[in-house]
C-alpha cells in the first residue's frame, strides 16, 4: 500500500513536470513564431528605404512606381497616388519613368494625370516617343477628346513610317467614334498588313457594315459644277444660319468612280502627313467631280481648312454635311460649334454643341464640357450646370472624379441661384 502511494506520487509529479515543460515549450514556440512573423520585412517599408538610398532620379522613380503597385495591391490607392504624384511633381529627366508613370495613372483611372505624364515623356524625348504617343492617344480617346487623340496617334505612326499596328488600330477606334467608318476600316486593314495576327483589328473590321464603305463603281464622268462669286457669298451667308438636325440618309455605301477615289486617297494621305494645301487641293478635285457634295470629302476638307484657318470655307463644307447628313456624321456639329465659338457666335456654338451631345450615344464627355463652357459664356448658368452635372455623372460611372469638379459645380450652382 505504501509502495503504491509512493508510485502514484512519483507518477503525478512526473506528469506535472512534463505538463509544465510542455507548456513552456509551447509558449516559447509561439514567441519564436511571433518573432519570425515580425521579422518578415514589410515590402512597402523596404521600398521606402531603397527610395531614400537611390543613387539617381531614374532609379528613385522606378522604385516609387513599384511602391505604388504594392500599395494598390494592399488596397491603399490614395497613398499610392500620393507616391505617383511625387514623380509627377519632380523635375527629373526620365522619359521612360514618365511614360511608365502615365501607364500607372491610366490603370488607376487618373486620365488627366496620365495625359500630363505622357506629354512630359514625349517632350523629354523631343517628340520622338511613339509608344508614349500611342498610349496618350488611347487615354484621350477614352476622355472623348477625339481630335487630340487623332493627332497623337498620327504622330506615333509618322515616327514608325506608318507601320505601327497598335497605333493604326487605335486610330481606327478614333475614326469609328467620330462616325468615319470608312477611315476606321482603312486603319484596321493597315494594322493587319503590319500584324496579320492583330485579333482586335480583325474583330473590329468584321463589325464594319458595308453601308459604311466607299465603293468604286464605273459610271459616266459628271460635269463639274462651277461656283460663281455670288454663290460663294451665299455659302458664307448660309454658314451663319443655325444648324438643324436632319433625318439620317439611307444607309447605303458611298460610291465613287476610280479617278475620284484616287483623288480622295491622295487627299487623305497628304492630310496624314501634314501637307494640308495638297490635301485641300485633292479634296476639291473629288468635290468638283461630285457636283460639290460627297460627305466624307466635305467633312475631311472642313477639318483641313480649320487647320489652315480658312474658317468661312470650312464652315461652308461642315454646314453642308450637317444639313444633309448630320445624323450620319454628327461630328460635323462638333466642329461647327468650335468654329462658331472661335468666331464669337456663341448662340450658334451652343446650338451646335447641344446637337452633338444629343446625337452621340453613348454621350461624349468632352462635348458636355464644351457645352457647359459656352452656356456659361452666354450667362445661361442653369444650362451650364446641367451639362456639368451630366459630365460629372459620366465620369463617376467610370470611377473617376476630377479634383476641380466640386469647386466648379459649387460655382455654377451659386451663379444659377443668383440668376433666379
Amino acid at each position: 500500500m505504501r509502495k503504491t502511494s509512493l508510485f502514484l506520487i512519483v507518477v503525478s509529479t512526473a506528469f506535472l513536470y512534463s505538463s509544465a515543460v510542455c507548456a513552456q515549450t509551447q509558449t516559447r514556440a509561439r514567441s519564436i513564431a511571433e518573432q519570425d512573423v515580425n521579422n518578415i520585412p514589410d515590402p512597402a517599408a523596404r521600398l521606402r528605404e531603397d527610395i531614400e538610398a537611390a543613387p539617381n532620379d531614374s532609379e528613385r522613380n522606378r522604385l516609387r512606381l513599384q511602391l505604388a503597385e504594392v500599395l494598390v495591391a494592399a488596397g491603399q490607392k490614395p497613398v499610392a497616388l500620393a507616391e505617383l504624384n511625387k514623380i509627377k511633381a519632380s523635375n527629373s529627366f526620365d522619359p521612360v519613368g514618365f511614360y511608365n508613370l502615365g501607364n500607372a495613372f491610366a490603370r488607376l483611372g487618373e486620365s488627366e494625370s496620365a495625359i500630363a505624364a505622357y506629354r512630359t515623356a514625349i517632350d523629354q524625348r523631343k517628340g520622338r516617343y511613339s509608344r508614349a504617343y500611342n498610349n496618350l492617344g488611347v487615354v484621350l480617346l477614352r476622355a472623348g477628346r477625339w481630335d487630340e487623340a487623332q493627332e497623337a496617334l498620327l504622330s506615333a505612326m509618322k515616327l514608325e513610317s506608318f507601320r505601327y499596328a497598335e497605333a493604326s488600330y487605335n486610330l481606327g477606334r478614333v475614326y469609328a467614334a467620330k462616325g468615319q467608318h470608312d477611315l476606321a476600316a482603312r486603319e484596321w486593314r493597315r494594322a493587319l498588313v503590319v500584324d496579320p495576327q492583330h485579333d482586335a483589328a480583325k474583330q473590329a473590321l468584321a463589325r464594319v457594315g458595308t453601308e459604311e464603305r466607299i465603293v468604286v463603281v464605273s459610271r459616266p464622268v459628271k460635269t463639274p459644277e462651277k461656283t460663281s462669286g455670288s454663290k460663294q457669298a451665299d455659302a458664307v451667308a448660309v454658314a451663319k444660319k443655325a444648324p438643324s438636325i436632319t433625318a439620317p440618309s439611307a444607309a447605303k455605301p458611298f460610291e465613287l468612280d476610280q479617278t475620284s477615289f484616287d483623288f480622295l486617297q491622295r487627299a487623305r494621305e497628304a492630310a496624314e502627313r501634314g501637307k494640308m494645301l495638297q490635301a485641300a487641293d485633292n479634296f476639291r478635285r473629288v468635290l468638283n467631280r461630285e457636283n460639290g457634295y460627297f460627305p466624307p470629302a466635305n467633312l475631311e476638307l472642313g477639318y483641313v481648312l480649320v487647320t489652315l484657318k480658312r474658317d468661312d470655307e470650312a464652315l461652308s463644307n461642315l454646314l453642308a454635311v450637317s444639313k444633309r447628313d448630320g445624323a450620319r456624321f454628327p461630328i460635323s456639329y462638333f466642329h461647327l460649334a468650335r468654329l462658331y465659338e472661335r468666331r464669337g457666335e456663341l448662340k450658334l456654338a451652343e446650338a451646335a454643341f447641344a446637337q452633338a451631345v444629343t446625337l452621340y450615344k453613348p454621350a461624349n464627355m468632352q462635348f458636355l464640357l464644351d457645352l457647359s463652357r459656352v452656356r456659361e459664356k452666354l450667362g445661361d448658368y442653369k444650362g451650364s450646370l446641367e451639362a456639368m452635372e451630366n459630365y460629372l455623372k459620366l465620369m463617376q460611372e467610370q470611377g473617376q472624379k476630377p479634383d476641380w469638379s466640386d469647386d466648379r459645380i459649387a460655382d455654377l450652382r451659386s451663379k444659377a441661384t443668383k440668376q433666379d
